[in-house]
């Protein structure tokens, strides 16, 4: 790819105001000296093929956030193994093959995620529980088994929209039990995942003794704290918030968008994510921007 005629990119979603993806992408761009622009851009469900229509040649990718990781699927052309598996791009790379352009779609949420509890010191968990079951579960799911997790219980309201998680654990030999919120039983597990939207009020608390146990991974970071992580620091339990899963999952989709490979790592790449880091430190958004903020996933 041409770096000097393919240098424009952009987060797409909706709400997007919140993204702190613009902050962590140029921060990388400046880092690596690269003359990229990446902005972010309103673009709400069922207005995806339009914004494509209008994509020219400067474009060399986007990030994709809700409601659009489903959504974009018709429109690639081919796929990595874990947008595959989890039927979730959060990366698209932009190229020109024999003068057509194609979309090839990435997930670098499952890596994200893995990075970040591996950041902060959890490497192995036998079981997982995740709250929800929404479009992040599935990446949440195969970040489980990536953990080495042998069980995984799924808390959820719709049994029936949470079914594809018990055909996915099958692929991936995790074994999946749907529980509702109100019916938790198991209090063994080691890691808890959330992937509900940050303002979410869960219609009963979880079991004091899980919230004091289980570590919390919660991927809302905007409004913090959550409704669950505030359960969670109520009970005196360890709670991650999801700002490390959104700068690794960043740094995965700059090795895409620099080496069309989510694989292969970035000239000092240690460097790149230090700035990245840096940045968000400097400008971690606000604490609480209200409940009617979507968080990024």
């Amino acid at each position: 790819m041409d770096s000097l005629s393919l240098n424009r990119l952009a987060v797409l979603g909706s709400p997007i105001k919140h993204s702190r993806s613009p902050l962590l992408h140029r921060a990388a761009y400046r880092q690596l000296g690269l003359d990229w622009s990446y902005d972010a851009v309103e673009v709400k469900s069922g207005s995806l093929a339009m914004f494509l229509s209008k994509v020219g040649p400067e474009w060399r990718g986007l990030s994709l956030t809700m409601p659009l990781k489903q959504e974009v699927l018709p429109f690639i052309d081919d796929c990595d193994r874990v947008a595959q598996l989890t039927g979730s791009v959060n990366t698209v790379l932009l190229r020109r093959v024999k003068g057509r352009g194609t979309l090839s779609g990435y997930n670098t949420d499952v890596a994200g995620l893995v990075r970040a509890l591996a950041e902060s010191g959890v490497t192995r968990a036998a079981h997982v529980t995740l709250l929800g079951a929404g479009a992040t579960a599935a990446s949440a799911l195969m970040a489980a088994a990536e953990l080495g997790a042998e069980f995984v219980t799924v808390l959820m309201r719709d049994a029936v929209k949470a079914q594809p998680l018990i055909e996915l654990g099958r692929t991936l030999g995790v074994v999946v039990d749907l529980q509702d919120f109100g019916g938790v039983t198991r209090v063994d597990t080691d890691v808890v995942i959330s992937t509900l939207p940050g303002g979410t009020v869960l219609p009963t608390p979880l079991p004091l003794e899980l919230r004091q146990r289980a570590v919390l991974f919660d991927v809302a970071y905007s409004p913090w704290p959550s409704g669950v992580a505030s359960s969670w620091h109520a009970a005196g339990g360890t709670v991650l918030n999801g700002l490390g899963m959104l700068l690794h999952q960043a740094l995965i989709q700059v090795r895409v968008f620099v080496t069309a490979d989510p694989f292969e790592p970035l000239a000092d790449e240690q460097a790149v994510l230090a700035a990245m880091r840096g940045a968000l430190s400097r400008d971690p958004g606000p604490s609480d921007a209200g409940p009617h903020v979507a968080v990024e996933r």
